[in-house]
């Protein structure tokens, strides 16, 4: 793992992490068409990732970004404030399971060293976890991936997604997050992104109670994504993990995805969504123990 000095590249100076992600791919394409009931292009999805990103990125600690529709453009057009890091998605992903997001891969397209001289501080890579299934081809891409980032000097930040086991055995989603943790915690990688346990809608003992487990098993600085998380939910969801020993968020669809729906999205970003976004650094600045 690297260093607090190398990862606070990617906070507040506060020392909370308060990053906004705009990664979401195929999933992201069919949120917009369900509020155009017309099939989304490319260029629509990348023209939204670019204004969330000059939008909310004066806001954000750090942001993530893919290559697929806007990393690169993004680059180019200056599109990320100055003081927000940006974060390069290095995961592929493909349809499987009945899944939009049934298998991940490390991306060959999106080079390290490459983005690392492009300005790049961070990689991300989302690892899809099954209890039924041989545990060792992603651990094996997950160490993988960490090479990388560290032979590029570049924070290396993992993503594990509990899923349903393709067995037929019944569905605990939120062991799967324990478990996962257990398995991939302490592989070294620098930050560790996890979903909310019971997605934030049990009793604040039972959510505080497995993000003190996560942080017992976790051994780098770790932060809650908010897929799965009803928006209202998300800032008492982000205050409990971090007074359990989270470091702050990395996510997206909480800060965003209702202005899917407006009929002036970009108004709706500037003024819904960057509040929401000030609250939540809020809540991280008051919250997480440097």
């Amino acid at each position: 793992m690297l260093n607090n000095s190398h990862l606070a590249q990617l906070t507040r100076p506060s020392g909370a992490f308060a990053m906004l992600a705009i990664d979401q791919r195929e999933a992201l394409r069919n949120m917009i068409a369900a509020h155009r009931g017309t099939p989304v292009t490319d260029e629509q999805v990348r023209a939204f990732k670019l204004q969330a990103a000059r939008t909310l990125t004066p806001f954000s600690s750090a942001v993530l970004i893919d290559k697929q529709f806007a990393l690169d453009e993004a680059i180019d057009q200056g599109a990320v404030s100055p003081g927000c890091a940006l974060i390069a998605a290095a995961d592929r992903f493909e349809s499987a399971h009945g899944e939009l997001v049934g298998r991940t891969h490390i991306d060959p397209a999106v080079d390290p060293a490459g983005y690392a001289a492009r300005g790049v501080r961070a990689l991300k890579l989302l690892v899809i976890f099954r209890p039924d299934e041989n545990p060792e081809p992603r651990v094996s891409m997950v160490e993988t991936f960490i090479r990388q980032c560290r032979n590029a000097g570049l924070i290396s930040i993992i993503e594990p997604l509990s899923r349903r086991p393709l067995n037929g055995a019944g569905v605990d989603l939120d062991a799967g997050i324990i478990q996962t943790a257990a398995e991939l915690g302490s592989l070294g990688a620098d930050l560790y992104k996890s979903e909310v346990p019971h997605h934030g809608l049990a009793s604040e003992g039972e959510v505080r109670n497995a993000c003190a487990r996560l942080t017992e098993l976790i051994s780098s600085p770790w932060v809650v994504l908010s897929s799965g998380v009803p928006e209202p939910l998300f800032p008492k969801a982000v205050q409990w993990a971090c007074a359990e020993g989270a470091s702050g968020f990395l996510a997206g669809r909480a800060v965003w995805a209702s202005c899917l729906g407006s009929p002036d999205i970009a108004h709706s970003l500037s003024t819904d969504a960057v509040d929401r976004l000030k609250r939540l650094c809020e809540i991280v600045d008051e919250t997480v123990v440097a």
